[in-house]
């Protein structure tokens, strides 16, 4: 190594990438195929469930960008059912009035039809065979045929007849969204242009497999991605679960139909909230479901493939030929608290990127090595170094002042963010207290008692904010949390062993 080769010289070269899929340029060359993106491809699997930061939208991206070469999707056109950026198209609907569950059916269905069928349309160019002239004569007649096939479009045609449906200036006869057929419905409504709309409904059943026969006249097979499930409808839940229960119906509706089908990226605890208490053929959904999981050896060959992308970076350190364990333990120090019985760097950094239901995200892991990497920048700043003098380019120091920082962002993008104003005001209450608690002290710390306080407990168990502790009846605050809170170590019901570790 460079005797005089600067380490601030060497850490700016170390490029870890963007955590959140929607931003990083390079995530193709260090993207993990994980078992639900090989569930995925292989057609295991049409739902890929999993929390905030495991990856969802990674395996969406891969998906898009590589299906057309992937010799198990060959014949299979992979069609994004949702708007890559900006607001959620589906958020249109909560400006809607409130629908049936099998309203929401009915319009799920109809854009289905409208996007694939559009797209289908604009393929073919002008429709010559007889299936193709009844499809595009469907879609005239239905108010949904369109020279664009853009999710945001398609939708948006939707929206518009919704609000035909339920905002007309005068009316022969009242008419709401049908739920077995074609849902824009308007029977001799008249409107401020004195146009009169015919009465048209086509039943999901002849349109489905209308569209189906021309899929098979295309030879082809069409795959409709949605991701951004949890951002559809957020802020209106009572909008959000029979929307999003209707799609899950839709779904299962949908798999009579050989030539198209329905790929579902959800968040875990939007998937509970969904089905709720129960959901009939629920066990169908779940055989098609597959959880994104990741392990610690999954983490850090995720992590070191990015750092491997740095091929400056890798040669600096005399990385080339190193196993993913010697690269990381070059960045790092063996152990971030030097006593004898503390963890290894690693297994420290793993106990402070998972949440209360051992999630470990790799969003987590990237942000923190991130985080990591600017405070030893600016610490050499202030004292510099040389490569050759050091054994590893960021020092406890950094690792730890990294956690405190991942610690508040979590706290605010994660928990506070998207818990809601009654959940947000309970996990507040937090603040200053003790890491672990019993019952009487969460019944003194939140007010509540019984029923009421199981339930409460549940809720910010389900959310990964408390842990329980098996044997004990006790839960506590998981690492990642505790910082951006101010939570401290020790037990809040008694002064037993209150600095005991619990790493």
């Amino acid at each position: 190594m460079n005797t005089t080769t600067d380490t601030r010289e060497v850490l700016n070269l170390l490029d870890v990438g963007n955590s959140v899929a929607e931003f990083d340029q390079s995530l193709e060359k260090y993207f993990v195929e994980n078992e639900a993106f090989n569930s995925l491809i292989s057609d295991r699997a049409d739902i890929i469930a999993g929390d905030k930061g495991t990856g969802k939208t990674a395996v969406y991206r891969i998906l898009q960008k590589r299906y057309a070469s992937l010799p198990e999707l060959k014949g299979i056109e992979v069609l994004p059912g949702f708007n890559l950026s900006g607001s959620p198209i589906f958020q249109k609907l909560v400006q809607q009035e409130q629908l049936t569950e099998g309203q929401y059916s009915s319009l799920w269905k109809a854009y289905f039809l409208s996007l694939i069928g559009n797209w289908a349309l604009g393929i073919v160019g002008e429709a010559v065979t007889p299936a193709f002239i009844k499809l595009e004569n469907l879609l005239t007649d239905t108010g949904l045929r369109s020279a664009d096939d853009k999710p945001a479009t398609i939708f948006s045609k939707i929206i518009n007849s919704i609000q035909r449906v339920f905002s007309p200036t005068s009316a022969e006869m009242e008419m709401s969204i049908s739920e077995t057929g074609v849902p824009i419905v308007i029977p001799r409504l008249h409107f401020g242009r004195n146009e009169e709309a015919p009465v048209k409904e086509i039943p999901h059943e002849n349109s489905l497999n209308l569209l189906n026969d021309c899929l098979k006249e295309l030879d082809v097979k069409v795959w409709v991605a949605m991701d951004r499930l949890d951002e559809a409808f957020q802020g209106f839940p009572d909008i959000e679960i029979p929307a999003l229960r209707a799609l899950l119906r839709t779904y299962l509706d949908l798999w009579e139909f050989d030539q198209f089908r329905l790929k579902l990226f959800v968040r875990r605890d939007l998937f509970r909230r969904i089905i709720g208490d129960g959901f009939v053929n629920l066990t169908h959904i779940n055989a098609r479901k597959k959880e994104i999981i990741w392990d610690e050896a999954d983490l850090l060959n995720l992590l070191t493939r990015r750092i491997k992308d740095g091929e400056k970076f890798i040669e600096k350190i005399s990385g080339n030929n190193s196993t993913d364990e010697q690269i990381f333990y070059q960045i790092f120090p063996p152990k971030v608290d030097q006593a004898e019985r503390k963890p290894t760097t690693l297994n420290w950094i793993m106990s402070r990127i998972r949440d209360g239901n051992d999630v470990r995200p790799p969003r987590n892991l990237i942000d923190l090595v991130e985080m990591a990497r600017e405070e030893q920048i600016r610490a050499d700043a202030r004292t510099p170094r040389t490569l050759e003098a050091e054994r590893f380019l960021i020092a406890s120091d950094a690792i730890k002042a990294a956690q405190v920082r991942l610690s508040a962002q979590r706290v605010e993008d994660t928990l506070m963010a998207e818990a809601g104003v009654e959940t947000a005001s309970r996990i507040d209450k937090f603040r200053g207290a003790k890491a672990e608690q019993n019952l009487a002290s969460l019944s003194s710390m939140l007010g509540m008692a019984d029923e009421d306080l199981n339930r409460a407990i549940r809720h910010l168990k389900e959310i990964g904010f408390l842990e329980e502790i098996r044997g004990r009846n006790t839960w506590k605050v998981p690492m990642l949390y505790r910082e951006g809170l101010e939570v401290t170590q020790g037990k809040a019901f008694s002064n037993e062993a209150a600095n005991e570790d619990d790493e």
